[in-house]
Formats: C-alpha cells, sequence, structure tokens
C-alpha cells in the first residue's frame, strides 16, 4: 500500500510539471499583457509599459519564464497579477467563494442523486422510476443559465412577494397533496389495495399540514416546536435505524431511541441558554461533542458487535441535534426579515452576503442561506440528474449479479442484501465520478457565479485568461490539477476499502 501510493505521488509530481508548464506556454502565448497599455492613450504610457514589463518579467521568454514563476511556486508564492494585487490572496478568496457555494450544492446533490437512484432501481419500471428517469434528463438538458434566471424570477422575487402575506391557495393545497400521495404510493408500493391506502392517508396528512401553515402563516415566522421535534427526533431513530442495521437489532435500536429522548429533554435548555452567545468555533465543538457522545452510547449498548451500533447512534444524533440547531435558526427568521438591510425580502438573488447587516452567530447563518440557496438550487438540478443515472444503472447491474442471488438464497433479508452486498459494490463506479467532479468543484461554476454574482475560483481563471494574465491562471491551475490527482488516489484506495478483491500494489 505504502509503496503503491509513493509511486502514484511520484507520477503525480512529474504529470503537474509537464501539465504546468504546457498550461503556461499556452496561456503566455495567448494574448500580450501589454496589448492595453500599447492601444491606450495615457501619457505615461512609456513607463506603465515598462513597469508592467518589470512586473511580470515580460523581458523574459515564456519557456524560461516559467522557471522564475516556478521558482516563487515552491517558495509559496504565486506572484502578482497585471493590476498589481498579490494573486495568493485573490486565491484564497476565491476558494472561499467557491467552497461555499459549489461544495454544498455538490454533497446534496450526490447524498440526494444517490438515494433516489438506488430507490429507483429498486423500484425498476414503475411510476416513480419512470418519473425520476424523466426529471433526470429534462434536468440534464436544462442550461444552467436559463435556470438562474427562472430562480432569480420564480424562486426569490415571486417567493418575496408571497411571503409579505404567506397563505397557500386551496388549488396549490389539493394539487401538492395529491402530488405527495402520489409520490409516497409509488415508494412504499405493493398491491394495489395498499398503494390505495397509502395514497389516502398521504394524501390527507399532507393537505393537513399545508393547511395548517397557511391558516397559522408558519413561513412569516416558522418554528419546529417540542411535539414536531419530539415525533422527528423519535421517527429518525427509527428510520436511521432500519437503513443501518435493521429494526431487529435491538440494541441499536434502543440506544437511537435513547438517543432521542436526550434530544427531547435537552430541547428547552438548548434553546433557551446553551445556544445564547454562539460562535463557529462553539458550534464545531458543540458538533464534535454530539458525535462523541452518540458514538460512546452506541459502544456501551452494541456489545459483542459495536461499530455498526456506533455507526447507527452517530448519524443518528447529528441528525437529531441538527433540528435542535434548525430550528435556533427559525427562531431568528422574523427578526432577519424585518432587518433595515433585508427589508421583508430575505431571498438574495445576487452575491455573498447582505453589506453591513451585523447580527449574531444565528442571524449571519440565515444571511448565508438565504444568498447560497438559489445558486445550490440551481447547481443541484444540473449535479442531480447524472449521479441518479448512475446510481439507478450501478445498482441494476450489481442486482444481477451471482452473489445477490447466493445472498438472499442464504436467507439474508432483503435490507441486508441491498445494503451491505450491493449497494457497497454499486458506489465503486460513483466513486469514479465523483473524484472525477472534484476538480470541477474546486475549478467553480462560472455561468452560475457569474448570474449570482459570486466571485470565486471559476471568474478568477475567466477574468485571468480573457486579459492574458499568467499568475492567476496558473494559481487556478495549480489548485485545481493538485487536488483533481490527489482525488483520484483517495478513489483508488476507496476502491481497496469498498471491495477486497481489489488490491492497490
Amino acid at each position: 500500500m505504502a509503496s503503491f501510493i509513493l509511486r502514484r505521488l511520484v507520477a503525480s509530481v512529474f504529470v503537474l510539471f509537464a501539465a504546468t508548464f504546457l498550461m503556461y506556454i499556452l496561456t503566455a502565448y495567448s494574448k500580450d499583457p501589454l496589448d492595453e497599455l500599447r492601444e491606450g492613450n495615457a501619457p505615461n504610457k512609456d513607463t506603465l509599459i515598462a513597469a508592467r514589463t518589470k512586473l511580470l518579467n515580460l523581458d523574459v521568454i515564456p519557456p524560461l519564464r516559467y522557471f522564475l514563476w516556478l521558482g516563487g511556486l515552491f517558495r509559496g508564492d504565486f506572484g502578482t497579477s497585471i493590476q498589481g494585487q498579490d494573486v495568493n490572496a485573490q486565491l484564497g478568496n476565491a476558494i472561499t467563494a467557491t467552497l461555499t457555494l459549489v461544495t454544498t450544492a455538490t454533497v446534496v446533490a450526490i447524498v440526494l442523486g444517490i438515494f433516489v437512484g438506488i430507490v429507483s432501481a429498486l423500484r425498476q419500471y414503475t411510476g416513480f422510476d419512470y418519473t425520476v428517469t424523466l426529471l433526470s434528463f429534462l434536468f440534464f438538458s436544462l442550461p444552467i443559465f436559463w435556470v438562474a434566471v427562472l430562480l432569480k424570477q420564480y424562486g426569490a422575487i415571486q417567493i418575496n412577494n408571497w411571503l409579505a402575506e404567506p397563505s397557500i391557495a386551496i388549488p396549490v393545497i389539493i394539487v401538492g397533496s395529491l402530488i405527495a400521495g402520489l409520490l409516497w404510493m409509488s415508494l412504499i408500493g405493493g398491491r394495489w389495495k395498499r398503494r390505495l391506502l397509502v395514497f389516502g392517508v398521504s394524501t390527507a396528512a399532507t393537505a393537513a399540514v399545508l393547511t395548517y401553515l397557511s391558516v397559522t402563516q408558519w413561513f412569516a415566522d416558522p418554528t419546529i416546536g417540542i411535539v414536531v421535534y419530539a415525533f422527528l427526533a423519535i421517527g429518525i431513530a427509527v428510520g436511521v435505524t432500519a437503513v443501518s442495521v435493521g429494526l431487529r437489532n435491538r440494541k441499536a435500536l434502543y440506544a437511537t431511541l435513547i438517543i432521542a429522548a436526550v434530544g427531547i429533554a435537552l430541547y428547552y435548555p438548548m434553546m433557551t441558554s446553551l445556544l445564547s452567545g454562539m460562535t463557529l468555533g462553539l458550534f464545531v465543538v458543540y458538533a464534535l461533542a454530539t458525535v462523541v457522545v452518540c458514538g460512546a452510547i452506541g459502544w456501551f449498548m452494541g456489545a459483542p458487535d459495536r461499530w455498526p451500533v456506533v455507526r447507527t447512534t452517530a448519524i443518528a444524533g447529528v441528525l437529531i441535534a441538527g433540528f435542535i440547531a434548525l430550528d435556533k435558526y427559525m427562531s431568528y427568521w422574523a427578526l432577519y426579515a424585518a432587518s433595515d438591510r433585508v427589508r421583508g425580502r430575505p431571498i438574495a438573488t445576487v452575491g455573498a452576503s447582505t453589506p453591513g447587516l451585523g447580527g449574531n452567530f444565528w442571524v449571519q447563518g440565515i444571511d448565508l442561506y438565504t444568498h447560497l440557496l438559489l445558486p445550490t438550487v440551481a447547481i443541484i438540478l444540473i449535479s442531480f440528474a447524472s449521479y441518479t443515472r448512475y446510481s439507478r444503472a450501478s445498482l441494476l447491474e450489481v442486482m444481477n449479479q451471482d452473489y445477490i442471488r447466493t445472498a438472499r438464497a442464504k436467507g439474508l433479508t432483503e435490507r441486508t442484501v441491498v445494503m451491505r452486498h450491493a449497494f457497497r459494490n454499486a458506489l465503486i463506479p460513483i466513486t469514479t465520478i465523483i473524484a472525477f467532479d472534484v476538480g470541477a468543484i474546486v475549478g467553480g461554476a462560472v455561468v452560475t457565479e457569474t448570474v449570482f454574482g459570486w466571485s470565486g475560483m471559476g471568474r478568477l481563471f475567466v477574468d485571468a485568461l480573457a486579459v492574458g494574465d499568467p499568475n492567476p491562471v496558473m494559481a487556478f491551475f495549480v489548485v485545481t490539477g493538485t487536488l483533481a490527482v490527489v482525488f483520484n488516489l483517495i478513489a483508488d484506495l476507496v476502491y481497496a476499502g469498498l471491495d477486497p478483491r481489489i488490491k492497490v500494489g
């Protein structure tokens, strides 16, 4: 294993050297950085040209200039841009903006796409499968700039108008309830009698919830509350246990229910005092403490097979604690929406934050989420389609293998067959796709960043390339190229972890 990693890293270094040299030469010959000054009418034109030539070493031929740039790279210095700005500072700001925007959207798209793809494969040739297939191809074919503009019009402007008086019209309640009923009927499956029962119950429940939200104008001042939170906590405990280890594992079920009870007991102390005066560091400490405590509960209750129970309790604990944090965010929604800077239009259409907003940790978090909402949805709609298709095709191929039939013949439950045998092997091709997408993630979504006014890695690369500014272009290329190489190495190691038959060596 160690020799394999060392060989890959050494080979990757030579690949990066060759790639950066080629990229530098292409950038240097694509456009003259002095064209703008030569065509200008400034009285000190010659002085400006001499200063830029000295700044960028333009009096040195590009092949030799590359080694001057490489020497600065070894010192951790990406150089200076045409405007005289430090490229390291530009790169840091761009990476922060891109990671904030694109990483969130990509993680959600991966999780959602894999989940929907698996369910679609398990419900092959049903109404749910056909619907997912149709929506996947539809989203995949939509141009991102058109989706972004539609989201700004109907996801921000129209919703902000609606939030002034957030009541839900009766036709919307009827249509939404019917869609929810059809969705749950397709997901649950079974005989027609069972499907009709599921359709009726889910339609009625959805209609009741939407009516309650409309009558109380819940969206003007949203909250979860202790009653709903208690049901959510118990539901998460049962649901996570069912998916992770199965409800037959009573130790895992009891452990997650204990965590749910602890979450319910801590609801009021957390909401009233423990979450006050929150900072980012304290938030991270709370999150780590949640994982450690929940894992410890699983460890003490899970003997002799502890690790599956630890995994289950940790996941359940994070989700249960997350709803308390979500409710705390909701408690500041009305204050945020009514602030002088927001003025009743909380869904943002441009930028990464509201200038001069101020406020505590929770208000700043709401501001970040409202600015992330539309660009995140735009990226998710496009990425969701490909991950759904890959997940569905991969699982269908695995489900037809001989070892799956053998597992069923041994009497294993369908959950064990799907989650422990099929799903694990189906992740191998998906891992390849995710590894290749990492470079694109950090490379930024150029169109999305442009439409929504985010100054990320994509904008940095395009703007620098347009004026022939080599240093920002090379900084972009080094970061994305290095991450692509590293994550492809990680993908090889993950293969061996997913399938013991694969050996790295």
